[in-house]
């Protein structure tokens, strides 16, 4: 007599990246990968030249704000920028004297840290899982959490405080964009490109979770507080957290597009159209 052999109810495929799910679930993670590592790429690459990160009157994100200065190299920013002024004797030599190189850490253990960011690279980069309804990529192992190695994912909160900080010093290099020495006021695509990549990192600053718990959030319940302070700063955060992954990803590409244009413009491959030419 036959055997027939029945489908076992509830069954679920076994094996890495096994799935039932018949949708393009890959091409998420795949993307994410691709653009991550192609930003990580290209500012790592431009924080370690050191040069062309500055064109009268503007300032490349990456290396504000400036702590020393080399006016020997190209395309440096002029003494009065720099916080401190010339480079110590202290500098490794092994180092190229690159002001973003003190302080691209502080910006960028924000964005490490991130939620949204947590979700993205455990997701596309660890496979962890990649997707919903997808076996990870390496197998079943026991669920530990943000414990061990990833404990340090929780000083997101005080990255945060620094992330809120350089706010401020972004807002005054959009604002000096505007002037430029001995020629007085004006408008230049620079400085348009400055002041969107405020507001860019802005939005997705103020989406953050854990700005949005230090300025609405330590209580239990909104219960009997709606219309409070408390409430609509909670709402005014809300409203970005929600485009929390829009901007993750807008922000990420524009702060990138910003030093592109800043050295295009200092290298004099573009001309920036201004009112002072």
């Amino acid at each position: 007599m036959a055997t027939t052999h029945l489908p076992v109810v509830g069954g679920y495929p076994e094996g890495a990246a096994q799935t039932c799910r018949q949708d393009g679930w890959a091409s998420g993670p795949i993307a994410t990968v691709a653009f991550i590592t192609t930003a990580l790429v290209y500012m790592t690459w431009a924080a370690f030249q050191g040069t062309h990160y500055y064109a009268d009157p503007y300032l490349s994100p990456l290396y504000s704000p400036v702590i020393f200065t080399d006016l020997s190299a190209a395309g440096a920013a002029p003494m009065w920028h720099a916080w401190v002024g010339n480079w110590p004797a202290w500098w490794p030599a092994v180092l190229p004297l690159s002001p973003a190189l003190l302080i691209l850490p502080f910006p960028g253990s924000f964005r490490f840290t991130c939620y949204y960011y947590r979700k993205a690279y455990y997701r596309s980069f660890a496979g962890s899982p990649p997707g919903c309804w997808v076996n990870p990529v390496a197998g079943k192992r026991d669920y530990k959490g943000e414990t061990a190695l990833m404990i340090f994912q929780n000083l997101h909160r005080y990255a945060m405080y620094f992330a809120v900080i350089f706010l401020f010093i972004l807002a005054y290099d959009a604002a000096i964009s505007f002037h430029r020495v001995g020629e007085g006021f004006g408008i230049g695509v620079g400085s348009i490109v400055l002041t969107v990549n405020l507001f860019m990192l802005s939005a997705y600053t103020f989406g953050c979770h854990s700005f949005r718990h230090m300025v609405g959030g330590r209580i239990d319940a909104m219960a009997g507080k709606l219309g409070s302070l408390n409430h609509v700063r909670w709402k005014f955060s809300t409203w970005f957290n929600e485009r929390h992954m829009a901007m993750a990803w807008v922000s990420l590409f524009w702060v990138s597009f910003t030093d592109v244009y800043v050295r295009l413009v200092s290298m004099g491959i573009i001309t920036d159209l201004n009112t002072w030419n």
